[in-house]
C-alpha cells in the first residue's frame, strides 16, 4: 500500500505540473497575440497621424500656392527621409508599394491645363512672381492614399478657376 500511495503523489504531482505548464504557455501565446494587436494598431495610428499632414487640406477652403508649397516641402522631407529621389514603385497610387510621395498641381496662370510637379520648388518660386499677391489664385486638394501601403502617395492640387 505505500507503494501505491507515493505512485499516486507522483502522478498528481505530474499532473499538476503539467497544468501548469499548460496555463503558462496558454498565458504566453494570448500576450503574444496582444502584443502583436498592440504593435499593428500603434503602427496604424502613426499612418493615419502621418496621412493627417496632406489630408487635412482636402476640402479645406482658401488653399493658396502658399499651403501647396508647404505639402510640397513635406513631401520632399518625407522622400529624402526613404532615400527616394523618383518614383520606384507603379505609377498607379492604388498600386504604389513604396513611400514615395508625388505632389502635383494644375495651374492655369502657367500653362491652362498642364500639370507640375512640385518637387522643383523653383517652380513655385516663379509662379509666384507671376500672381498679383492680393488676388492669390485658390486650389482644391485631393490627397490618393496606396491601398498597398495605407500611406499617402499622391497630392493633386487644382485652379478653382479651371
Amino acid at each position: 500500500m505505500e507503494n501505491a500511495s507515493k505512485a499516486l503523489l507522483m502522478a498528481a504531482g505530474v499532473l499538476i505540473g503539467l497544468l501548469v505548464i499548460s496555463l503558462a504557455v496558454y498565458l504566453f501565446t494570448s500576450f503574444a497575440s496582444t502584443s502583436a494587436d498592440v504593435h499593428k494598431q500603434n503602427e496604424q495610428q502613426q499612418i493615419e497621424q502621418f496621412n493627417s499632414q496632406f489630408t487635412s487640406y482636402v476640402g479645406k477652403e482658401g488653399i493658396t500656392i502658399y499651403d501647396v508649397v508647404t505639402v510640397a516641402n513635406l513631401a520632399t522631407e518625407n522622400n529624402r527621409y526613404y532615400g527616394y529621389y523618383k518614383r520606384t514603385a507603379a505609377q498607379n497610387p492604388d498600386n504604389a508599394t513604396d513611400s514615395y510621395i508625388s505632389v502635383k498641381l494644375e495651374n492655369s496662370t502657367i500653362e491652362k491645363g498642364k500639370e507640375i510637379k512640385t518637387n522643383d520648388n523653383e517652380l513655385i518660386k516663379n509662379e509666384l512672381e507671376k500672381i498679383n499677391r492680393s488676388e492669390l489664385p485658390q486650389y482644391n486638394c485631393q490627397v490618393y492614399i496606396s491601398s498597398i501601403t495605407g500611406r499617402v502617395c499622391l497630392v493633386e492640387f487644382k485652379n478653382k478657376q479651371l
